[in-house]
């Protein structure tokens, strides 16, 4: 991604043309590599780059527990070539649309100046990808032969991709949506990653912890940011009204089926995270039941049983094994 804005372009492999078009490069290594994924005949090379390398699993003597540890290597090279790509493009996202943009100081640049009909390069070929991707999910529903009970699911998540995802695309609002996609990833990315760790460890759920903040915090970044744009920022432009032809859809049923829209997915979305957290405490409470009973069942067992004489073949005997003597009835 360009940093600065160029009226012309300079000469192939010059300095300048290296730092206006650096990020755009990386994009392109970065997706190539991604796409290499989905090939057999390349996924065994794409995987080095992406993959961390090296990993060890140690097994005790009584084989009850592993501990998973990774060794360093040559493959490591791939790795971190690939994730610094990555971090170009998140770097130069990051400078074009929050610091050179100043965002953070003036949020008016979500609706200023629109309908944004003109991109950059790189942003357009981010939202193509997206597009592409969660449309390339609906066909993988049937080619992976994904469970009956499990498509409704997975269907609506993809479907609401592909309508925000497409929505910002279509009606030129692609600042307000790169600028809610970035954190909405980010949350996603640490809920993936707090998952590996939890399959690799139990005991390790305090990303779980720090997802669940982020979370509710991205949820209402993004509803406070929408009502901003739709409820007062787009509604005082200086150039309302509705053109296909110039890319101008500022009128209020369009504000407000996209405000609405936002609303009612962010809601969803709280819904179905309250939920989630109170089905797990639900599970601990009742985890934490039955051990309870059991150490409560134990104590009442211990104080209704004390020490008695076992009677065997009609004989009283002592715990000890001794017979009890018995007292000779006296003549009368």
């Amino acid at each position: 991604m360009g940093l600065r804005r160029k009226n012309k372009s300079p000469p192939v492999l010059s300095h300048e043309f290296v730092i206006q078009n650096h990020a755009d490069t990386a994009s392109c290594l970065v997706m190539g590599l991604l796409l290499g994924l989905m090939f057999e005949v390349s996924a065994k090379y794409a995987i080095i780059f992406i993959a961390v390398q090296y990993n060890v699993t140690y097994t005790t003597d009584d084989n009850s527990e592993q501990f998973h540890f990774y060794d360093y290597g040559p493959k490591d090279i791939a790795t971190i070539f690939f994730y610094m790509l990555v971090a170009i493009n998140l770097h130069a996202v990051i400078q074009e649309y929050i610091l050179d943009e100043e965002f953070m100081m003036n949020p008016t640049s979500l609706w200023k100046d629109y309908p944004h009909c003109r991109m950059l390069f790189q942003v357009k070929f981010f939202y193509i990808c997206q597009i592409a991707y969660w449309l390339h999910a609906l066909p993988e529903l049937y080619f992976q032969k994904i469970r009956k009970e499990d498509i409704p699911r997975q269907l609506c998540y993809i479907c609401l991709y592909i309508a925000h995802i497409s929505g910002a695309y279509i009606l030129n609002l692609q600042h307000l949506g790169l600028i809610l996609m970035v954190p909405h990833y980010l949350v996603e990315l640490i809920f993936h990653a707090s998952r590996l760790f939890y399959f690799s460890d139990e005991n390790k759920q305090k990303g779980f912890t720090i997802w669940a903040l982020l979370f509710v915090m991205v949820r209402l970044l993004t509803l406070t940011l929408s009502v901003l744009t739709f409820g007062f920022g787009l509604a005082r432009v200086e150039n309302p009204g509705f053109s296909i032809a110039d890319g101008n859809f500022n009128v209020l049923p369009v504000r407000i089926g996209c405000l609405g829209a936002v609303c009612l997915t962010q809601a969803w979305m709280m819904w179905k995270f309250i939920n989630f957290q109170l089905k797990k405490w639900r599970e601990h409470v009742k985890n934490q039941i039955p051990k309870k009973k059991i150490t409560n069942t134990k104590n009442k067992r211990t104080k209704k049983e004390p020490n008695r004489a076992n009677f065997v073949n009609g004989a009283a005997k002592l715990e000890g094994g001794v017979s009890p003597r018995i007292r000779k009835s006296k003549p009368v």
